[in-house]
């Protein structure tokens, strides 16, 4: 009588599943990719660029060559450059819920923790990328206004300064991503971001002007209005409190907040 085998087993039945995670660049690195893989994300840094050169161009053909300098330059492209720039940091985050992506994201990568901070390290490069470009355009800008105009070039910023406005750019980009992380639906972050930067200042002026009260406390909670702060040529002691408590309130609490709900939320 012939003995009944059992099957052989694979050959890799006994190895144990890898317990080592993905290490956190190689997460960064996909995260990059996935920024300019969809087609809103890849148009909307295009128009980024676009505008920041085209500023730069409207402003040296249009304007009167006594106003030029570095300064009038840099800070006159920073702003529409930025008023778009953080609209990548809301899309990064909600295109994985809109689209459905979190459901393979997060099954690759079960520690959500992990995959946020991938998200947010090329955030953070494209905010610095962004306002390296807006400091170039700012010189070239400078270069030619000074040669067209027949005025001199005047470089009017100094190191701090600059390292003022990385700051400004990387509070911008935050605003955008935590936006994301706490809404996770990409209209709804992508319209209070705007509501955010273009109609919360305008009523906090506005109530700056009608109640006492609010005059002395509106730049310890209005955070668009602290960040500009950043652009003088100095930053008092108090104006970083007032950056730092406005920060506090609208970045780090939301963020808290939106992650701790996104840790324990369903995928679906």
């Amino acid at each position: 009588m012939t003995a009944v085998t059992a099957p052989a087993a694979p050959r890799n039945a006994s190895r144990p599943l890898p317990t080592v995670p993905v290490p956190l660049g190689r997460l960064a690195g996909v995260e990059l990719r996935k920024i300019f893989d969809t087609r809103s994300g890849l148009w909307l840094a295009v128009s980024v660029a676009v505008v920041a050169v085209g500023s730069a161009a409207l402003l040296v053909a249009l304007e009167s060559p006594e106003s030029f300098s570095y300064q009038f330059f840099v800070h006159s492209v920073d702003y529409p450059v930025h008023l778009l720039m953080p609209m990548l940091g809301v899309l990064a985050v909600t295109s994985e819920w809109s689209q459905r992506g979190a459901l393979t994201t997060f099954a690759l990568v079960p520690r959500r923790g992990r995959v946020l901070a991938a998200k947010a390290l090329p955030l953070a490069g494209v905010a610095v990328a962004t306002m390296l470009l807006t400091f170039a355009c700012g010189v070239v800008a400078t270069l030619v206004g000074a040669a067209t105009g027949g005025v001199d070039a005047v470089w009017d910023m100094s190191l701090d300064e600059h390292l003022r406005m990385l700051v400004f750019s990387l509070l911008s980009m935050a605003v955008g991503f935590v936006a994301g992380v706490v809404l996770r639906s990409s209209p709804a972050a992508l319209v209070t971001y705007l509501l955010f930067v273009l109609v919360v200042p305008s009523l906090s002026s506005a109530l700056a002007a009608s109640l006492d009260w609010y005059r002395d406390a509106g730049p310890w909670v209005e955070l668009t209005s602290a960040q500009y702060e950043l652009y003088g040529d100095v930053m008092t002691a108090e104006q970083w409190a007032q950056l730092g408590t406005a920060s506090l309130l609208w970045l780090v609490l939301p963020f808290v907040l939106g992650v701790r709900r996104l840790l324990r939320v369903e995928i679906r």
